[in-house]
């Protein structure tokens, strides 16, 4: 019986190799059916088929007999040397995640009462440090479909523009982006004096009229375009605003976009870089308060209403232990290339 599992053992290896694409022999005893005869009718081979007969048996035995679960384990054990182990990416998250426990929420952190902040709004300036920025680490770890993607409609952008044309392109887009956080930092500061000057550009303009419906449900702003960083995590960002949305906290990030973006899951990685943010206020002794919530705000350049995405907490916990797989990819990568 020993050496009755050691053959179909093998064979099954040997089936799971290819050795039926690759060679025109049988493999062994246990296959009934020649490889010539497989090739003559090129046709997919299935269990119920005749020359099976042996394979089928050899499978029953193996998970009825007693022992056989032993067995089972053994053949499962020789897969795991020959091809690596099982991919099973749920578990591989919850590994990742039981090693890093931090949570979403510090419990350690005191809350900040209700009450009204007195004052303007808070905005801490960014520190130079060797910590990893939000943005990085995300650009870093973007996955492959969404990669092949972004690449895709690079190329098809450079061969329309040219390579000059797109490297303005990126900085014309980047500059826009500048203007309309400016222009709505200054709108909540209710300072419209300053906003002339971002108003002549019409795609700042357009994106401005496009959020007034989500300005109005806006109030109680306690942050602006400020730093924060996770202190245990050790990543930092530049946070747009923390403000109540209808009555609830939450961290706002404005986006503009020329592309209309109804659905949450059109905006990529924008929801892990917000629950980024959320995690890092919980964390950062800079700021006395905690925040569960997130608004990812998408405001469109012809003036066209803004989508506003509202996160509640149980979804930015589900980003949130994304975003840790991905900084956790993000700092295996950077030690592997320290290592080469």
């Amino acid at each position: 019986m020993g050496s009755f599992f050691k053959l179909n053992r093998k064979c099954r290896c040997l089936i799971l190799l290819k050795g039926l694409l690759m060679k025109k022999k049988p493999l062994c005893k246990s296959l009934a059916t020649s490889s010539s005869h497989y090739w003559k009718k090129k046709s997919t081979v299935r269990y119920d088929e005749p020359g099976q007969e042996k394979y089928r048996r050899s499978i029953h035995c193996l998970s009825s007999c007693k022992g056989g679960s032993e067995s089972l384990q053994s053949l499962q054990e020789e897969d795991n040397v020959l091809y690596g182990p099982e991919s099973k990416p749920s578990a591989e998250i919850k590994s990742k995640l039981n090693g890093m426990c931090f949570p979403l929420i510090n419990p350690i952190k005191s809350s900040l009462t209700e009450k009204t902040v007195q004052g303007k709004p808070l905005k801490i300036s960014l520190k130079r440090n060797n910590l990893a920025s939000i943005s990085a680490v995300l650009q870093q770890t973007v996955p492959l479909k969404q990669a092949f993607y972004l690449e895709r409609w690079k190329q098809r952008m450079i061969l329309e523009l040219g390579n000059d044309g797109f490297a303005e392109y990126t900085k014309k887009l980047f500059e826009q982006g500048k203007l309309f956080h400016s222009a709505l930092e200054n709108l909540l500061l209710n300072e419209e004096t300053s906003l002339k000057g971002q108003e002549e550009d019409s795609s700042v303009s357009g994106a401005l009229a496009s959020v007034q419906h989500v300005l109005q449900d806006v109030t109680g702003v306690r942050v602006l375009e400020s730093a924060v960083q996770h202190e245990n995590l050790h990543y930092r960002g530049i946070v747009d605003c923390v403000a109540k949305y209808r009555g609830t906290l939450c961290v706002i990030e404005w986006k503009t976009s020329e592309k209309s973006k109804p659905f949450l899951q059109n905006t990529f990685d924008s929801p892990l870089q917000l629950a980024a943010y959320v995690g890092a206020i919980n964390h950062d002794e800079n700021y006395n308060f905690q925040v569960g919530c997130g608004l990812l705000v998408v405001a469109y350049k012809d003036g066209s209403p803004a989508h506003p995405h509202y996160i509640d907490t149980e979804l930015c916990s589900q980003y949130w232990n994304k975003w840790l797989i991905r900084l956790e990819e993000y700092k295996e990568k950077k030690k592997h290339n320290a290592t080469e």
